[in-house]
C-alpha cells in the first residue's frame, strides 16, 4: 500500500516549484547576456508602423534598446541602470530619464508599456509564484503560474498568469491583469526556432483585450546569448555613442 501510494504521488513530489519554472524560463530567454535584432510592428484598424531595433542585456539590471527604423526615430535609445530608465532623443539633443509614473505609459505608441520593454520589474525577484495546475498552449503542455507582486515591489500589474512550457520552459503566453482583477493585455509567443542554440518564440504578440484588431508584433530576427558585455557600455554618454 505504501510503495502504490509514493508512486501515485511521486508527480507531485517531483515537479519544480513555480519559481524554480519561472527562473529556468528567464535563464532560458536571456541567458547572462544577449544582443538582439528586432522588427516591431505595430498593427491598427486602418494602418501599421514598423521599428527596427538592436538590444543589449547584461543580467537583469542593464539593457540598451537602440531603434535603428524609421528614420524619424532613427538613433533613439532607451537605457536601463539598475533602478534608473533614460531615454535619448536625438532630434532634440536631449537625454530624459523617466520616471516610475511613466512605466504604464506606451512604448513608441505601441501596445507594450516601457516597463514591458526596458523591464524595470524582475517578473524572477518581484514577484511570488504559484501553481495553477497544467494547460495546453498552442499544442505544447504548458505549467500555468501565477505571479502575485511582492510587498512594495516596483511592479504596474496587479497579477501576471503566465503559460510556461512542461518541454523546453518557453513562454508562450502571459495574462496581464490591473489592480482591480481586470485582464488587460495578453501576449503570446509562436513560431518556435532555434536561436544561438536555443529553442525560443521567434514571435511575441501583445494584444490589449479591450481594443478590436490592435496588437504589436515583435519579430526576433537574430538573437546570440553570452556575448562580451560589460557595464561600462550600459551609460548614458554611451546612449549617444552608440550605433548598429
Amino acid at each position: 500500500m505504501k510503495t502504490w501510494l509514493l508512486l501515485l504521488l511521486f508527480p507531485f513530489f517531483s515537479q519544480p516549484s513555480a519559481t524554480e519554472i519561472v527562473q529556468k524560463a528567464e535563464e532560458k530567454l536571456r541567458g547572462n547576456s544577449n544582443e538582439a535584432e528586432i522588427t516591431i510592428t505595430i498593427h491598427r484598424p486602418s494602418w501599421e508602423r514598423t521599428l527596427e531595433a538592436k538590444s543589449w542585456a547584461l543580467g537583469t539590471e542593464y539593457s540598451l534598446i537602440l531603434l535603428k527604423a524609421p528614420a524619424r526615430d532613427k538613433g533613439t535609445v532607451f537605457l536601463k541602470r539598475e533602478k534608473e530608465i533614460w531615454n535619448w532623443v536625438p532630434n532634440i539633443e536631449r537625454t530624459i530619464k523617466l520616471p516610475p509614473s511613466m512605466m504604464m505609459q506606451s512604448w513608441m505608441g505601441s501596445d507594450f508599456n516601457n516597463d514591458d520593454l526596458v523591464q524595470e520589474s524582475s517578473i524572477v525577484k518581484d514577484y511570488n509564484h504559484s501553481h495553477m495546475g497544467r494547460q495546453e498552449v498552442a499544442g505544447f503542455d504548458c505549467y500555468v503560474i501565477e505571479f502575485t507582486p511582492k510587498p512594495d515591489a516596483p511592479v504596474v500589474w496587479g497579477k501576471i498568469i503566465g503559460y510556461i512550457s512542461v518541454d523546453g520552459y518557453l513562454q508562450l503566453k502571459s495574462e496581464f491583469y490591473d489592480e482591480d482583477g481586470f485582464l488587460i493585455n495578453v501576449l503570446e509567443g509562436s513560431d518556435v526556432v532555434e536561436m544561438d542554440g536555443r529553442r525560443l518564440p521567434s514571435k511575441l504578440r501583445m494584444t490589449p483585450v479591450d481594443k478590436d484588431d490592435h496588437y504589436t508584433e515583435m519579430t526576433y530576427k537574430s538573437l546570440k546569448f553570452d556575448v562580451p558585455l560589460k557595464t561600462s557600455f550600459f551609460t548614458t554618454q554611451n546612449m549617444k555613442r552608440v550605433r548598429e
